[in-house]
């Protein structure tokens, strides 16, 4: 599938906040075609697998609060809705 505008810009704040992290940035959106939240732009849905190294000793919620602060008003305005799993390189092989 070819990346939106919208994932395209995620994937660059994302880049910018968490350097040399791997980042997977899936489109979900043709999952929930038609469900509540499917403004019909085909990027209403995410699903975010980032690894980075810089996660080591934060919770889960400190995790995800700095996802969520490095993308801004995306989530909940032009996003639906982003599932996030934020990991340490080493916490993705165990």
């Amino acid at each position: 599938m070819v990346s939106g505008p919208a994932q395209r810009e995620m994937e660059l704040l994302l880049a910018a906040a968490f350097p040399g992290a791997r980042i997977i940035l899936t489109n979900d959106s043709a999952n929930h075609r038609g469900h509540s939240g499917d403004d019909g732009s085909g990027e209403s849905h995410f699903s975010l697998h980032i690894l980075w190294d810089g996660f080591a000793g934060q919770s889960r919620v400190a995790r995800q609060r700095a996802v969520n602060a490095a993308l801004g008003d995306i989530p909940g305005t032009r996003v639906h809705a982003l599932a996030i799993k934020a990991q340490t390189p080493s916490e993705a092989m165990t």
